[in-house]
């Protein structure tokens, strides 16, 4: 930041002197000297135009790099300061927004390098230097320039800021308002049209986009203002050092204080416009600082312990409530789990299933009661690690808009060719991805939009087996399937379950074989827990 303010200091002091030494070479041209007398003015004022341009570009050219350099910084700050507080912190935020701080808030604070930060920096700079020249001529001709600055470099950003803060803040709220409402709408636009509701949601965006229009055509009027009281205080900064100046300084001198002046100006001119930009950006960082500012719901133990040496389960006494004043979800919850066996948890929806394996999973802590990994308290290890244990498939496995083989990946980054047939092979996949033109390189959409849910399943199983954790989670797999197709999901989760430890959540055990004990959940308590008679 420093190097782009001395370029851009280079480049404002280049066309000042560019602006006056040409003004001077033509006014003493109509005196018709001697060309020798003039050289040395026409070499400066080639100079003068030759800097001007090379450090304008260089000054571009470092000053964006540097901010774009800044904005990729912050990108990444923010999303490691976002990764922690999911899905605690965030369950209740709406994926639009979150979208819009991302980009559009990030987006806004190249406002603050590019026009509130540098620039007043460079007009700092410019008004010194060009205060020094014009003293040189006598302090009557400085001191009107003076007044003029204090009331363009001043007065002027302090109104404009004035003016344009509250619509600038607006703004960024309706963007981000008319960006959720967009996300959502792309999102449900399937049951939007099912249901006849398009025509009314479009309605919303539309009254969103009204909005937006209005605090951007104020902040427009802002900007037309702002242009029109700066022209008039630099012509009035020329005129008003023009009638100090002409009973004191030489004819040919006059001209090149002018046109001095008002290259000037060009650098003053960026104060208003960094108040104009001052609204959006403080209201942008203050949305930013709003999310980074909130504490995650986990934290990490200040001493983790090591992993374990066995990975039996074993829950005691366990009671959950989401916030202090909604009513308890888990109540003295107690079960066990050995290495290598298998416990199904049956309830109906809201029973508290999905809640416990949240817990497992440590998106969010427990208060009562203890949840045992290996002997040890789930608290006393890292998440990370915990995850790192923990193989999951639920019902709605999230599928990114990549290939098959970046999708299994995912679970096991160093995975070789081999190992990711394998797994599919195991999860009954991999027919049919060889049976596609591209095979495992094969585009599967957003959210896996080209597959079917049996083939969705059937790759989160792939993803978990490749894992190849000890302790595995089934969280409602085979649920919501055709039953062709929840044959073949069911022989994958039997492949899946084969040799760990497993977990299998459910409202139903009809299509289930291998289960050694069942548990049944009713409004977050254990009801009963029995052996089950399906044999392996």
């Amino acid at each position: 930041m420093a190097l782009s303010g001395l370029l851009g200091f280079l480049t404002a002091g280049s066309s000042v002197g560019l602006m006056g030494l040409s003004a001077w070479l033509i006014a003493a041209a109509a005196l018709h000297p001697s060309i020798a007398d003039l050289q040395l003015a026409i070499v400066g004022v080639r100079a003068f135009g030759i800097a001007r341009g090379v450090f304008r570009y260089v000054e571009r050219l470092v000053s964006h790099d540097t901010t774009f350099r800044l904005l990729k910084r912050i990108r990444v700050w923010f999303y490691e300061r976002l990764e922690p507080l999911a899905p605690a912190r965030l369950v209740d935020r709406q994926s639009g927004d979150l979208l819009s701080r991302v980009l559009s808030d990030i987006d806004e604070l190249e406002n603050l390098y590019m026009h509130v930060v540098g620039p007043p920096l460079v007009a700092l700079l410019t008004v010194a230097g060009m205060l020094v020249f014009v003293w040189f001529f006598g302090p009557q001709v400085a001191l009107p320039l003076l007044a003029f600055y204090v009331l363009g470099g001043v007065v002027l950003p302090l109104l404009i800021g004035w003016l344009g803060s509250r619509a600038g803040r607006a703004s960024v709220v309706a963007r981000a308002r008319l960006n959720a409402a967009l996300v959502e709408s792309l999102q449900g636009m399937g049951d939007l049209l099912a249901f006849n509701a398009a025509g009314r949601r479009a309605s919303e965006v539309e009254r969103l986009s009204r909005t937006l229009a209005h605090r951007q055509a104020t902040l427009t009027r802002v900007e037309a203002l702002k242009d029109s009281l700066l022209l008039l205080v630099t012509g009035g900064a020329v005129v008003g050092v023009l009638v100090a100046a002409i009973p004191r300084v030489q004819g040919v001198f006059l001209a090149s204080i002018a046109l001095a002046v008002l290259a000037s100006f060009e650098a003053a001119a960026s104060l208003p416009l960094a108040a104009r930009h001052l609204g959006n950006t403080l209201e942008a960082a203050h949305r930013l600082f709003e999310i980074t500012g909130e504490s995650p719901a986990v934290l990490d133990p200040p001493h983790p312990a090591p992993a374990p040496s066995h990975f039996d389960l074993e829950v005691r006494h366990l009671s959950f409530r989401y916030g202090p004043d909604d009513p308890p979800v888990l109540q003295d919850v107690s079960f066990s789990l050995a290495e290598g066996e298998r416990l199904a948890i049956v309830g109906a929806s809201g029973a508290g299933k999905s809640t416990l394996v949240n817990l497992l999973l440590r998106f969010w802590d427990y208060e009562e009661g203890e949840i045992l990994l290996g002997g040890r308290d789930l608290r006393q290890y890292r998440q990370d690690d915990v995850r790192a244990w923990i193989g999951v498939v639920t019902q709605r496995t999230h599928l990114f808009n990549a290939t098959i083989r970046e999708n299994l990946l995912i679970a096991r980054p160093a995975a070789t060719d081999g190992q990711i047939i394998a797994a599919a092979k195991a999860a009954r996949i991999h027919d049919f991805i060889e049976s596609l033109p591209d095979g495992y390189d094969t585009w599967i959409g957003e959210d896996g939009v080209r597959l079917s849910g049996g083939e969705r399943q059937r790759l989160a199983i792939a993803r978990v087996l490749l894992k190849d954790a000890p302790l595995l989670i089934l969280d409602e797999a085979a649920a919501n399937l055709d039953a062709i197709t929840g044959r073949a999901v069911m022989a994958a989760i039997e492949a899946a379950m084969r040799g760990r430890t497993t977990l299998i959540i459910t409202h139903r055990l009809a299509e289930l074989s291998g289960v050694d004990r069942v548990l049944t959940l009713h409004e977050g308590r254990v009801i009963t827990e029995e052996q089950h008679t399906t044999h392996r």
